[in-house]
């Protein structure tokens, strides 16, 4: 059996690609920060692969720092990095979020290579995809050929800034070495979360569902279900023709208030707003930093992502939005990380 690592492993898409590489039957190795998180990786196997616990494999890495890396790296046929820093809102030093993205990348495709490992596949987002392209206002369509230009931004974006840049050194890193590298390009990610320690992602299901979302931007996305997302990956490992290619993993544009109504018909009983914020507001809250910082780049466009490339790589179609949403909502209930408040 092949070994997989796959970095950042107590992560929610990681999570969800081990259980893929392993009911496929490949053996796993994963990286974290920290030990204590084998537990709660441990419990997400149990529902994603049960009774593959013998071909799991957990040790420790940092993407800020060499070592562990050489001997993760040990007899693997591929790495899938899907390690990232996701942050709830804009930080005060953006290297917290830049600099694990950029650095960990180098390090990742560094040591990668000093063990003669030639696959990567690397989860990318849209974020490198469709930004600081000239595109303000109206709708517009990007595509895999579209390449977020920083230059452009209306605002900075850590997280964009250190996903953008980390792609492009993967890219040169690959391209100089003769890697074989595949990037997969994800929106908003949603979906079921397989134990309690889950995304940030997801609290924009959660904070309409507790009323502590009091009112929502108007603005849309488009979701990725984590089971799309995580089958991809798995995907772009067995098909050689996916090398050296970028796949958005992105299904249909959906305004907040889509998501929202979805919700409100299938949980009549919790406190799901209607209310909105009028993008003048936003546009002032954005500059005084936070979480409407990372949305300002949003506001007043429209930015629709075609992923039927990567639904062929894929060989099915793509969750809907509604089970990407439901899925969050009951994963998010189930394991009481909603409160069960109701409507007044």
């Amino acid at each position: 059996m092949d070994c997989i690592l796959v970095t950042g492993a107590s992560g929610f898409v990681a999570k969800h690609v081990i259980g893929e590489l392993q009911r496929a039957g490949y053996r796993v190795r994963g990286t974290v920060r920290n030990r204590t998180k084998i537990r709660s990786i441990q419990a997400a196997m149990d529902l994603l692969a049960p009774g593959t616990e013998d071909r799991l494999e957990i040790v420790e890495a940092d993407l800020l720092d060499d070592a562990g890396w050489a001997h993760a790296m040990e007899d693997a046929t591929a790495v899938m990095h899907v390690a990232t820093v996701i942050v709830a809102e804009e930080p005060k030093d953006p290297a917290t979020v830049i600099r694990p993205a950029v650095e960990g990348t180098e390090r990742v495709l560094r040591f990668a290579h000093a063990e003669g490992i030639k696959r990567i596949i690397m989860t990318s987002s849209i974020a490198t995809v469709g930004y600081g392209l000239g595109h303000e206002k109206g709708r517009r369509t990007y595509t895999e050929t579209d390449f977020t230009d920083l230059t452009g931004m209306r605002r900075p974006w850590a997280y964009c800034i250190g996903k953008t840049r980390a792609e492009q050194a993967a890219w040169a890193f690959a391209s100089g070495k003769g890697m074989q590298l595949t990037t997969i390009h994800p929106g908003a990610i949603l979906g079921p979360a397989s134990d309690p320690e889950t995304s940030i992602s997801l609290s924009l299901v959660g904070g309409l569902l507790d009323g502590s979302t009091p009112a929502m931007p108007r603005i849309g996305f488009a979701i990725s279900d984590v089971r799309d997302v995580a089958a991809m990956h798995l995907a772009a490992l067995e098909h050689p023709d996916s090398i050296g290619q970028r796949y958005l993993c992105t299904g249909p544009y959906q305004r907040f208030e889509d998501v929202a109504a979805i919700l409100r018909q299938s949980y009549p009983d919790h406190p799901v707003t209607l209310k909105t914020v009028p993008d003048w507001l936003m546009r002032i809250l954005g500059r005084l930093g936070g979480p409407v910082r990372q949305i300002i780049n949003d506001i007043g466009n429209e930015k629709h992502f075609d992923g039927s490339k990567g639904e062929r790589l894929l060989g099915r179609p793509y969750h809907t939005p509604e089970e990407a949403v439901l899925g969050a909502a009951e994963s998010l209930l189930r394991f009481g990380l909603v409160k069960p408040k109701t409507a007044s």
